[in-house]
Protein backbone atom coordinates (compact mmCIF):
# COMPACT_ATOMS: atom_id res chain seq x y z
CA UNK A 1 0.00 0.00 0.00
CA UNK A 2 1.39 3.09 -0.60
CA UNK A 3 2.55 5.72 1.95
CA UNK A 4 0.23 8.58 2.75
CA UNK A 5 2.42 11.67 2.67
CA UNK A 6 3.17 9.91 -0.80
CA UNK A 7 -0.43 9.77 -1.67
CA UNK A 8 -0.98 13.31 -0.27
CA UNK A 9 1.98 15.34 -2.45
CA UNK A 10 0.84 13.70 -5.54
CA UNK A 11 -3.01 15.03 -4.91
CA UNK A 12 -1.43 18.12 -4.04
CA UNK A 13 0.48 18.14 -7.60
CA UNK A 14 -2.15 17.20 -9.72
CA UNK A 15 -5.18 19.86 -7.93
CA UNK A 16 -2.63 22.76 -8.23
CA UNK A 17 -2.19 21.33 -11.75
CA UNK A 18 -6.14 21.39 -12.65
CA UNK A 19 -6.76 24.72 -10.53
CA UNK A 20 -4.47 26.41 -13.04
CA UNK A 21 -6.51 25.01 -15.90
CA UNK A 22 -9.36 25.86 -14.70
CA UNK A 23 -8.33 29.65 -14.08
CA UNK A 24 -6.83 29.91 -17.08
CA UNK A 25 -10.67 28.39 -18.46
CA UNK A 26 -12.43 30.99 -16.56
CA UNK A 27 -10.73 33.87 -18.21
CA UNK A 28 -11.46 32.43 -21.18
CA UNK A 29 -15.44 32.12 -20.27
CA UNK A 30 -17.47 29.72 -18.78
CA UNK A 31 -19.88 27.55 -21.05
CA UNK A 32 -22.98 25.81 -19.03
CA UNK A 33 -23.24 22.22 -21.20
CA UNK A 34 -25.29 20.76 -19.18
CA UNK A 35 -27.67 19.89 -15.79
CA UNK A 36 -28.02 17.36 -13.41
CA UNK A 37 -30.28 17.18 -10.28
CA UNK A 38 -32.20 20.08 -11.27
CA UNK A 39 -31.91 22.99 -13.82
CA UNK A 40 -30.13 25.12 -11.48
CA UNK A 41 -27.55 22.46 -10.68
CA UNK A 42 -25.06 22.91 -13.37
CA UNK A 43 -22.35 21.83 -15.32
CA UNK A 44 -19.77 23.48 -16.91
CA UNK A 45 -17.10 22.27 -20.39
CA UNK A 46 -14.26 23.57 -17.60
CA UNK A 47 -16.18 20.50 -15.25
CA UNK A 48 -15.48 18.35 -17.50
CA UNK A 49 -12.32 18.81 -19.01
CA UNK A 50 -10.52 19.51 -15.66
CA UNK A 51 -11.84 15.87 -14.13
CA UNK A 52 -10.34 14.56 -17.67
CA UNK A 53 -7.05 16.06 -16.77
CA UNK A 54 -6.71 15.03 -13.40
CA UNK A 55 -7.42 11.56 -14.46
CA UNK A 56 -5.33 11.25 -16.80
CA UNK A 57 -2.10 12.71 -14.63
CA UNK A 58 -3.41 10.37 -12.01
CA UNK A 59 -3.22 7.18 -14.24
CA UNK A 60 -0.25 8.50 -15.78
CA UNK A 61 1.13 8.10 -11.83
CA UNK A 62 -0.58 4.92 -10.30
CA UNK A 63 -1.63 3.10 -13.28
CA UNK A 64 -3.26 0.63 -10.95
CA UNK A 65 -5.87 2.91 -8.93
CA UNK A 66 -9.56 3.60 -8.56
CA UNK A 67 -10.90 6.56 -9.63
CA UNK A 68 -14.18 8.22 -9.09
CA UNK A 69 -14.58 11.68 -10.35
CA UNK A 70 -18.54 14.23 -9.91
CA UNK A 71 -18.47 14.09 -13.87
CA UNK A 72 -19.28 10.34 -14.30
CA UNK A 73 -15.50 9.03 -14.44
CA UNK A 74 -14.73 5.66 -13.10
CA UNK A 75 -12.09 3.52 -12.82
CA UNK A 76 -12.00 0.30 -11.08
CA UNK A 77 -8.86 -0.10 -8.95
CA UNK A 78 -6.69 -3.03 -8.79
CA UNK A 79 -3.97 -1.49 -5.92
CA UNK A 80 -7.13 -0.94 -3.18
CA UNK A 81 -6.59 3.24 -3.72
CA UNK A 82 -9.51 5.02 -5.37
CA UNK A 83 -9.44 8.37 -6.48
CA UNK A 84 -12.38 10.73 -5.02
CA UNK A 85 -12.73 13.91 -7.53
CA UNK A 86 -14.44 16.70 -7.43
CA UNK A 87 -12.99 18.74 -10.48
CA UNK A 88 -14.77 21.95 -9.49
CA UNK A 89 -16.05 22.07 -6.17
CA UNK A 90 -18.36 25.52 -6.17
CA UNK A 91 -19.39 25.22 -9.51
CA UNK A 92 -22.28 28.23 -9.74
CA UNK A 93 -19.22 30.25 -7.85
CA UNK A 94 -16.85 29.39 -10.71
CA UNK A 95 -19.82 30.56 -13.46
CA UNK A 96 -20.44 34.07 -11.68
CA UNK A 97 -17.21 34.77 -10.81
CA UNK A 98 -17.40 34.05 -6.99
CA UNK A 99 -14.13 33.97 -5.71
CA UNK A 100 -14.59 30.45 -3.99
CA UNK A 101 -14.60 27.48 -5.88
CA UNK A 102 -11.92 24.49 -5.86
CA UNK A 103 -10.55 21.61 -7.12
CA UNK A 104 -10.60 18.80 -4.61
CA UNK A 105 -8.53 15.39 -4.60
CA UNK A 106 -8.75 12.64 -2.18
CA UNK A 107 -6.99 9.23 -1.95
CA UNK A 108 -9.45 6.46 -0.45
CA UNK A 109 -8.68 2.85 0.80
CA UNK A 110 -11.85 0.61 0.85
CA UNK A 111 -11.81 1.89 4.77
CA UNK A 112 -11.05 5.43 4.80
CA UNK A 113 -9.89 8.51 2.90
CA UNK A 114 -6.10 8.47 4.03
CA UNK A 115 -4.71 11.59 1.25
CA UNK A 116 -6.39 14.94 0.59
CA UNK A 117 -5.88 17.96 -1.21
CA UNK A 118 -8.14 21.02 -1.76
CA UNK A 119 -7.06 24.20 -4.11
CA UNK A 120 -8.86 27.01 -4.05
CA UNK A 121 -8.57 28.39 -7.84
CA UNK A 122 -9.08 32.02 -7.34
CA UNK A 123 -6.80 32.20 -4.34
CA UNK A 124 -4.41 29.48 -5.16
CA UNK A 125 -4.56 28.81 -1.80
CA UNK A 126 -3.53 24.66 -1.11
CA UNK A 127 -5.08 22.61 1.66
CA UNK A 128 -3.61 19.31 2.53
CA UNK A 129 -3.98 16.15 4.55
CA UNK A 130 -2.05 12.73 5.20
CA UNK A 131 -3.93 10.64 7.79
CA UNK A 132 -1.96 10.48 10.69
CA UNK A 133 0.64 13.50 9.59
CA UNK A 134 -1.97 16.50 10.30
CA UNK A 135 -3.44 19.18 8.14
CA UNK A 136 -1.55 22.20 6.23
CA UNK A 137 -2.11 25.08 4.57
CA UNK A 138 0.20 26.24 1.94
CA UNK A 139 2.79 23.84 3.93
CA UNK A 140 1.95 25.74 7.66
CA UNK A 141 0.33 23.62 9.94
CA UNK A 142 -3.15 24.46 10.85
CA UNK A 143 -5.53 23.71 13.59
CA UNK A 144 -9.11 23.93 14.15
CA UNK A 145 -10.30 27.05 16.54
CA UNK A 146 -10.79 26.72 20.37
CA UNK A 147 -14.32 25.86 21.05
CA UNK A 148 -16.34 29.00 22.09
CA UNK A 149 -19.97 29.05 23.77
CA UNK A 150 -22.56 28.09 21.14
CA UNK A 151 -23.91 31.73 20.82
CA UNK A 152 -20.75 32.67 19.58
CA UNK A 153 -19.98 30.01 16.66
CA UNK A 154 -19.93 30.71 13.26
CA UNK A 155 -21.57 27.91 11.34
CA UNK A 156 -21.38 27.26 7.74
CA UNK A 157 -23.75 25.07 5.81
CA UNK A 158 -25.34 25.04 2.20
CA UNK A 159 -28.02 24.10 -0.09
CA UNK A 160 -29.49 21.38 -2.41
CA UNK A 161 -30.74 21.97 -5.75
CA UNK A 162 -34.33 20.65 -5.26
CA UNK A 163 -36.89 22.41 -4.02
CA UNK A 164 -38.32 20.38 -1.34
CA UNK A 165 -34.70 19.07 0.26
CA UNK A 166 -34.15 23.32 -0.23
CA UNK A 167 -37.41 23.95 1.90
CA UNK A 168 -36.46 21.20 4.81
CA UNK A 169 -33.25 23.18 5.15
CA UNK A 170 -34.26 26.72 4.91
CA UNK A 171 -36.31 25.33 7.88
CA UNK A 172 -33.65 23.80 9.88
CA UNK A 173 -31.20 27.08 9.14
CA UNK A 174 -34.15 29.49 10.63
CA UNK A 175 -33.79 27.34 13.84
CA UNK A 176 -30.28 27.17 13.71
CA UNK A 177 -29.56 31.03 13.56
CA UNK A 178 -30.76 31.99 16.84
CA UNK A 179 -28.65 29.79 18.63
CA UNK A 180 -25.46 31.05 16.78
CA UNK A 181 -23.20 33.94 16.46
CA UNK A 182 -24.14 33.48 12.59
CA UNK A 183 -24.50 31.59 8.90
CA UNK A 184 -22.13 31.32 6.46
CA UNK A 185 -22.98 29.93 3.24
CA UNK A 186 -20.06 29.98 0.76
CA UNK A 187 -20.73 27.76 -1.74
CA UNK A 188 -18.22 24.49 -1.45
CA UNK A 189 -18.63 21.63 0.77
CA UNK A 190 -14.82 21.27 0.52
CA UNK A 191 -13.56 24.51 1.44
CA UNK A 192 -16.37 24.99 3.94
CA UNK A 193 -14.78 21.98 5.70
CA UNK A 194 -11.30 23.30 5.21
CA UNK A 195 -12.45 26.40 6.58
CA UNK A 196 -13.65 24.28 9.96
CA UNK A 197 -9.75 23.04 9.88
CA UNK A 198 -8.48 26.19 9.22
CA UNK A 199 -10.02 27.73 12.04
CA UNK A 200 -12.18 30.10 9.66
CA UNK A 201 -15.56 28.31 11.14
CA UNK A 202 -16.65 27.02 13.63
CA UNK A 203 -18.93 24.11 12.03
CA UNK A 204 -20.66 23.02 9.08
CA UNK A 205 -23.51 21.07 8.32
CA UNK A 206 -25.14 20.42 5.10
CA UNK A 207 -27.50 16.87 3.89
CA UNK A 208 -26.91 16.76 0.26
CA UNK A 209 -23.08 16.41 -0.61
CA UNK A 210 -21.51 13.92 -2.52
CA UNK A 211 -18.18 11.58 -1.46
CA UNK A 212 -16.70 14.23 -3.77
CA UNK A 213 -17.94 16.88 -2.41
CA UNK A 214 -16.38 16.01 1.19
CA UNK A 215 -13.65 13.40 1.10
CA UNK A 216 -10.83 15.36 0.82
CA UNK A 217 -12.04 18.45 2.66
CA UNK A 218 -12.69 16.04 5.53
CA UNK A 219 -9.69 14.63 6.07
CA UNK A 220 -8.13 17.90 5.87
CA UNK A 221 -10.79 18.81 9.20
CA UNK A 222 -10.09 16.11 11.29
CA UNK A 223 -6.50 15.82 10.53
CA UNK A 224 -6.59 19.65 12.28
CA UNK A 225 -8.45 18.15 15.01
CA UNK A 226 -12.20 18.43 13.77
CA UNK A 227 -14.83 15.60 13.84
CA UNK A 228 -16.88 14.47 10.48
CA UNK A 229 -19.55 12.57 11.17
CA UNK A 230 -22.16 11.22 7.72
CA UNK A 231 -25.75 11.47 9.11
CA UNK A 232 -29.04 10.43 7.45
CA UNK A 233 -30.40 14.60 6.71
CA UNK A 234 -33.99 15.09 7.01
CA UNK A 235 -34.89 14.62 3.54
CA UNK A 236 -33.11 11.34 3.27
CA UNK A 237 -29.88 12.12 1.85
CA UNK A 238 -26.42 12.50 3.54
CA UNK A 239 -26.15 14.68 6.19
CA UNK A 240 -22.21 16.23 6.88
CA UNK A 241 -22.19 16.90 10.39
CA UNK A 242 -18.23 18.93 11.30
CA UNK A 243 -17.24 20.56 13.94
CA UNK A 244 -13.78 20.27 16.21
CA UNK A 245 -13.86 17.37 18.66
CA UNK A 246 -14.10 19.53 21.88
CA UNK A 247 -17.46 20.92 20.48
CA UNK A 248 -18.68 18.41 18.38
CA UNK A 249 -21.40 16.54 20.41
CA UNK A 250 -23.16 20.52 21.73
CA UNK A 251 -23.29 21.29 17.93
CA UNK A 252 -24.36 17.85 16.87
CA UNK A 253 -27.31 17.87 19.43
CA UNK A 254 -28.14 21.25 18.07
CA UNK A 255 -27.83 20.01 14.82
CA UNK A 256 -30.58 17.63 15.33
CA UNK A 257 -33.08 19.88 17.30
CA UNK A 258 -32.48 22.25 14.30
CA UNK A 259 -34.11 19.62 12.14
CA UNK A 260 -31.42 18.66 9.91
CA UNK A 261 -31.82 15.38 10.65
CA UNK A 262 -34.07 12.70 9.68
CA UNK A 263 -36.18 11.41 12.35
CA UNK A 264 -34.32 9.31 15.21
CA UNK A 265 -30.93 9.57 13.61
CA UNK A 266 -29.09 9.78 16.48
CA UNK A 267 -25.82 8.24 15.42
CA UNK A 268 -23.12 8.55 12.88
CA UNK A 269 -20.16 7.20 11.08
CA UNK A 270 -17.36 9.66 10.35
CA UNK A 271 -15.35 9.04 7.02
Amino acid sequence: MADHAELRDLAVSVATRAAELVRTRRAAGVEVVATKSSDIDIVTRTDRESETFIRALLREARPDDGFLGEEGGVDTSASGITWVVDPIDGTVNFLYGIPTYAVSIAARTLEEVVAAAVVNVPTGEVFAAARGSGATLDGHPVRVRPVPPMEQRLVSTGFWYVHDVRVAQATAVARLLPAVRDIRRAGSCALDLCSVAAGRSDGYVEEGPQAWDYAAGGLVAEEAGARLDLRTGASGLTCVVCAPEAGFDEFSALVEAAGFLAPGETGGAGE
